[in-house]
Formats: C-alpha cells, sequence, structure tokens
C-alpha cells in the first residue's frame, strides 16, 4: 500500500512522535502472546499498548484479536496483586458454573443416575453404569443443556466414579475355615521337618489349541500385532489341553502335566506318580510318605471317589504313605499352586497364541522367576476315559483312615502290601 503522498508503508503507525513496528508486534504475538494462558494474553497485549503508547490500544487489539475491554483488564492486572498460582481469573471472574445457571440441573441429574446407581448407598463411594453421553443426551432432553465432559465434573462433585468389578466375597464361609487352613499349614511344617515332601496339586483350566488371542501384551515389531483367528471355535484335530500342575512346596519346582483328553481323578494321580519318577525320586530319596494339598473339587475333589481309588493304587505301587488335605469349599486360591506356579506359567505366554501342543509344553516348560522356580513339563498323550464308576465294594477294600478333625477333608492313605506301611 502506498500513501497519498507516495512514501510506501512499512507495517509502522505514528501516534504523536511514537513509531508502532506492527510488524514486530504481529511476530512477538505469534510467536509468544497467542500461546499463553487467558491471563497470559492479557497481560502480554497489556504491555504491548504501554509500549506503544497513545494509540496502541486500538493497533494492539487489531492484530491480537483481544477485545479492548480485555487489554483493559490486563491493564488493571499489570497493576495489582499478583493471583495464587495457577489461578487465571480473580475471584468471581469467568463463567459461571452450569449449575448456578441452572439450579434444576443436579436434582435432575440425581434422579437420573439413582435407577442404575450400584453399590451400597450408604457408603461414600457410588458410581454409576450410563455414560456420560447417554446422561447429556437425557438431560438436554429433559430441558438442561449439557455437554458430556461438564457432566463427567458434575458427577465427580457429586461423590461418583466408574469402576471395575471386584472379587472379594467368597460366598458362605464353612466355621472350621480358617481352623482347617491352620490344621493344613501344621501338618505340611511338620512334613518339612522331617524332610518329606510336600506338593500342592490342581488342574489349570484347559487351554485351546490353534491360532486364537491369547490375554495379555507381550513386545512385537511396532504396527506388526499377531494376527489371530477372529472365533474361538474348537479345532477338532487340535482341540483343548488340560494342564495338570504339580507344585513342590518346599523345592520351589514344578511339573505340569499336559493331558489331550479329559481331566479326571485318574490323570491327576498319573500326573502326580510322574512328577515322582521325574523330579521327585531324585530330589527325596528316602521318602517314606508324601504330603498332598488339593482345592475340595475337581478331578481331585475331596468326594471323587476314583480319586481315592487311584491314590490308593499310587500308595500300593510305590509304597508311600499317603496325608491328603483338602482346602474347604470356595478357598481354591489360597492352594499354593495356584500363586506359586500358574500365575507364572499365565504371565510367561501373554499375548502368545498356543498354536500347538508342542509350544504350550515349551512355553511351561521356560517358566522361571526370580525366586527360582524352576518348572518341567511334559504331554501325556494316553486316553483318560470320563464316567468311570467307583462300586461301594471297592471302597471298602481301601485303606484310608480319616483325622480325627474333619476326616472328609483329611485322611491318610497307607499301603496294602503288608510291611510297606
Amino acid at each position: 500500500m502506498t500513501q497519498p503522498w507516495g512514501i510506501p508503508d512499512f507495517g509502522e503507525q505514528k501516534y504523536f512522535g511514537h513509531m508502532i513496528d506492527e510488524r514486530a508486534v504481529r511476530q512477538r504475538w505469534d510467536l509468544v502472546g497467542s500461546k499463553l494462558d487467558e491471563r497470559g494474553r492479557r497481560l502480554f497485549a497489556a504491555v504491548e499498548v504501554r509500549t506503544a503508547g497513545w494509540g496502541g490500544l486500538a493497533i494492539v487489539s487489531r492484530l491480537t484479536g483481544l477485545a479492548r475491554s480485555t487489554i483493559n483488564r490486563g491493564e488493571d492486572d499489570l497493576d495489582a496483586e499478583p493471583l495464587a498460582q495457577g489461578q487465571v481469573r480473580r475471584a468471581g471472574g469467568g463463567r459461571r458454573a452450569v449449575a448456578q445457571v441452572d439450579p434444576g440441573l443436579v436434582p435432575a441429574l440425581e434422579r437420573l443416575v439413582e435407577p442404575v446407581t450400584l453399590g451400597d448407598p450408604m457408603r461414600p463411594l457410588i458410581w454409576v453404569s450410563k455414560s456420560m453421553d447417554k446422561l447429556a443426551t437425557a438431560l438436554t432432553a429433559m430441558g438442561h443443556p449439557i455437554s458430556a465432559d461438564t457432566v463427567h465434573k458434575e458427577l465427580v462433585k457429586l461423590g461418583f466414579s466408574r469402576q471395575f468389578n471386584r472379587k472379594a466375597d467368597e460366598g458362605s464361609k464353612h466355621p472350621d475355615r480358617n481352623a482347617q487352613f491352620e490344621y493344613i499349614n501344621a501338618k505340611v511344617v511338620a512334613a518339612q521337618a522331617r524332610t518329606q515332601p510336600v506338593i500342592s496339586v490342581d488342574t489349570k483350566k484347559k487351554e485351546l489349541v490353534g491360532n486364537y488371542k491369547n490375554g495379555g501384551t507381550d513386545y512385537c515389531p511396532k504396527g506388526e500385532p499377531r494376527r489371530v483367528k477372529v472365533h474361538d471355535f474348537v479345532d477338532k484335530e487340535l482341540g483343548k489341553v488340560a494342564p495338570y500342575g504339580v507344585y513342590d512346596v518346599t523345592a520351589n519346582t514344578g511339573f505340569v502335566s499336559v493331558g489331550i483328553t479329559s481331566d479326571t481323578a485318574e490323570f491327576a494321580v498319573a500326573s502326580i506318580r510322574r512328577w515322582l519318577d521325574r523330579m521327585g525320586r531324585q530330589r527325596y530319596p528316602k521318602a517314606r510318605e508324601l504330603t498332598i494339598t488339593a482345592d475340595c473339587g475337581g478331578s481331585n475333589g475331596a468326594r471323587v471317589r476314583l480319586w481315592k481309588v487311584e491314590l490308593q493304587k499310587f500308595s500300593d505301587a510305590t509304597g508311600l504313605v499317603l496325608h491328603v488335605h483338602h482346602y474347604p469349599p470356595g478357598t481354591s486360591k489360597w492352594n499354593k499352586i495356584e500363586h506359586r506356579l500358574f500365575c507364572h506359567i499365565t504371565q510367561n505366554w501373554r499375548g502368545r497364541p498356543l498354536t500347538d501342543r508342542i509350544a504350550i509344553v515349551e512355553l511351561i516348560g521356560a517358566t522361571t522367576t526370580k525366586t527360582g522356580l524352576k518348572v518341567e513339563c511334559a504331554l501325556d498323550t494316553r486316553t483318560y476315559e470320563k464316567g468311570i464308576k467307583v462300586s461301594n465294594a471297592e471302597m471298602a477294600a481301601l485303606n484310608i483312615a480319616g483325622d480325627d478333625f474333619h476326616p472328609e477333608w483329611n485322611y491318610t492313605v497307607r499301603p496294602r502290601q503288608t510291611g510297606n506301611s
């Protein structure tokens, strides 16, 4: 642009002897002022106006886009006491809270979430199951315009939060629950004092074999996640596997037998036998007895007749006296094998598809911990039939004696051959 007298305009304006370099003001605003918070922008513009002198207010307002009244407040802020750290506006400044503008909003929100409120109303922490968007839409339809973000802020003020379910209720407790724990602990300590083996046994949940999604995450090249099947339909050829674990409480070692058929009591005892042959005899060459702790249900349940029949066969074949102790119903998580062996196996294969049986065996066998856990694993390809019935006559022939304390949970199996007990 050229002035009427022919001199080019280089972006400078002169007011009463002061030259304002608009380009410099614009550059400072773009580089610094525009990146500040609300209060910082006001103060920046106010400083520019004072530096420019008379007439600078109009130019700074035009260059920054801030209203003149906003810049005037910035000048007032320059002369006032500094605000507390993090505070942008003085007390009473800014838009009024939506709950103040619309007094009926909060009561409407409380009525809206009340039918879906979870938990004990007497507790200080409650939570809702509706999404913020749904609540905002419902409130707007009721005549209370509000955004999803503001709904969240109001719910926080009311003491609501979103939470996961927490496994905490174990159901009804047996009156001798704790007493059984103490009894098991005393028996285990006594066996260890006699340098006799103590094992914790259980079946890990059955696992699908094939290129299926496995829980957890693992490191992979960025943008190259492992591709797995969309649906978890059982592969007819690979099927499922049933890992049965034996954890040596004293040695901190584990053995897992990976069965390919049914998880039966016969398979459970066969797994214990394999542990004894592969690991137990080597560590306890002079073992005369074996203490077994197990859950109250499943293939090694306290009421499973076949479990006791197979234990008797095991005792007869090895000459070992078996002391069996079951945890009370609903307390399987206290079984040592759960948090000493199985949890580490799950961690070791997280995010990895269990593509075939050999991969499962290798992943289990590679499980270690900082505390020195070592695990061996073997595939059991034998077929174990389901539904085997045990007659009363077979049960009567067993050499089993119950303990004085809860004999249904605690019992001893002795060899039936004379001289081996």
